[in-house]
């Protein structure tokens, strides 16, 4: 996610916060890089102009220059400028009471990704306690409403389809529809073009007219950069637009869209597409991107992903064979596997501090799988207790898992020094434990968390996490 534009303003970071002194020349170069990392990233030349200037000028006053931690006091004022450009903070959907109906319209060109946001958007207001209604008022691209029916299907949200061959009719049937079946948010899925042009906004004001929506979102492509600002502010004009989705997070997109949409057009970004997966959407909160574009990481978001994909019986189970010393390979199996729930390789590492910006097709993690094919090659009683592995049984597993005997023999040594750090971290009552339990985490599963487990993180110790006094230490460290 936006892996170049971060790697660039990590390492600005990096130089100005271990200063004692800073200088206007340091600012001036540190800010003429910035200037080059944003337009390389194709954001928006009034954006940039604006980021720029009001960054120097806040730079260049004493509390910077004459601050205690000068390097520090200059990258707050980075970040406070890049939140500031995405949007402040962050907005939700303007919906009704559960009693009545609320449109949310969903408008896009084609390819941005339009069908495929309005059912993830369904599946999270599903999730969230609401009875959503998918309508499907694609009529042009082929396949559009039976892809809609498919993956309203999928996620068990019903969709509304007609044979006929207005949109606008469908659109206004939808909602009778909602109205006699109780569903208490219709999300209509409309025909996008390759380009703007007249019959489809005609169609659109039409839809919007007779539907009264309470929220119209834009869909566009991370990957059109400035070109998202331009199609943005091309629908605004006709339809008014209440806030964006941009999609395509997840790819090697430069950031122009994200960075430059709330400033010239106002509107709200409000959701990420981040996948190919229907949890692959995230809410968008601007200070959570800024510090992952500044290197900071995201880890507020990181312990959000694990607390959902994280059994919570399982985890209290964990935290006691840890707490005992009891952890087997069948829980470093599990524990893979947690990981892999949470998304890909990348999207962690993006919100690990220190990790943000690496490109992890650049790191080798093949010894993650590699270990976790060892391990399914055991049986469950081999993965019960280990000891019982012997040159034998270790020869089968090899075979079994398409590795070799010195593979197996690794993976055993690592099991091995991952139980002795837990053992002592669970008698260790120093600073590590006060740390811990200030955060609302048995401080046994905190070996786990230094990476004893094959570089995994331990997903149970982040479940018990309390979130409000994670949030006041993000903004410490900030």
């Amino acid at each position: 996610m936006l892996e170049k534009i971060t790697g660039t303003f990590s390492e600005i970071v990096k130089k100005l916060s271990g200063k004692s002194t800073i200088t206007e020349k340091n600012i001036e170069d540190s800010v003429e890089e910035i200037k080059m990392a944003l337009l390389e990233a194709d954001v928006n030349l009034r954006v940039v102009r604006r980021f720029v200037n009001s960054t120097i000028e806040e730079a260049k006053g004493e509390k910077v220059l004459k601050s205690v931690n000068p390097g520090q006091q200059f990258t707050k004022i980075i970040y406070d400028k890049m939140v500031s450009m995405l949007g402040d903070t962050k907005q939700d959907l303007h919906l009704k009471g559960p009693d009545t109906q609320s449109v949310i319209l969903m408008l896009g060109l084609q390819g941005a990704g339009k069908t495929t946001a309005a059912y993830k958007l369904a599946a999270k207001l599903l999730k969230d306690g609401r009875k959503p209604l998918l309508a499907a008022c694609d009529l042009v691209r082929p396949a559009a409403v039976e892809q809609l029916s498919q993956l309203g299907e999928k996620i068990g949200v019903p969709v509304y389809k007609e044979n006929s061959k207005d949109a606008v009719q469908n659109a206004k049937d939808a909602i009778a529809f909602a109205r006699k079946n109780g569903n208490d948010v219709i999300i209509i899925d409309t025909a996008g073009r390759l380009q703007i042009d007249e019959d489809m906004m005609a169609e659109l004001v039409k839809i919007k007219k007779v539907t009264d929506p309470v929220e119209v979102l834009l869909v566009a492509d991370s990957m059109t950069g400035q070109n998202a600002v331009e199609i943005a502010q091309s629908f605004d004009e006709q339809l008014g637009l209440t806030g964006v989705i941009l999609t395509k997070f997840d790819s090697d997109a430069r950031g122009g869209a994200a960075l430059s949409l709330k400033t010239i057009t106002g509107k709200p970004i409000l959701y990420i597409g981040t996948g190919e997966k229907t949890e692959d959407f995230e809410v968008f909160h601007p200070e959570r991107i800024a510090s992952r574009i500044l290197g900071m990481g995201d880890v507020v978001s990181l312990v959000e992903k694990a607390q959902e994909t994280v059994d919570e019986e399982a985890a209290l189970k964990m935290a006691k064979k840890l707490q005992r010393n009891e952890f087997t390979l069948q829980d470093m199996l599990e524990q893979y596997q947690s990981v892999k729930k949470m998304g890909s390789m990348q999207s962690i590492m993006d919100m690990i501090p220190g990790m943000s910006g690496m490109d992890a097709s650049q790191m080798d993690f093949s010894s993650l799988k590699k270990n976790e094919a060892i391990i399914q090659s055991m049986t469950y009683k081999e993965r019960l207790n280990h000891l019982i592995i012997g040159p034998s049984r270790r020869k089968r597993i090899a075979k079994g898992s398409g590795t070799s005997v010195a593979d197996v023999n690794k993976l055993l040594k690592q099991f091995e020094k991952t139980k002795l750090m837990m053992k002592k971290v669970s008698r260790n009552k120093g600073m590590q434990g006060k740390m811990m339990n200030q955060l609302g985490i048995d401080p046994s599963a905190l070996a786990g968390q230094m990476g004893g487990m094959g570089g995994m993180p331990d997903m149970s110790s982040l479940k018990g996490m309390d979130m409000k006094k994670l949030q006041e230490l993000a903004k410490r460290f900030r």
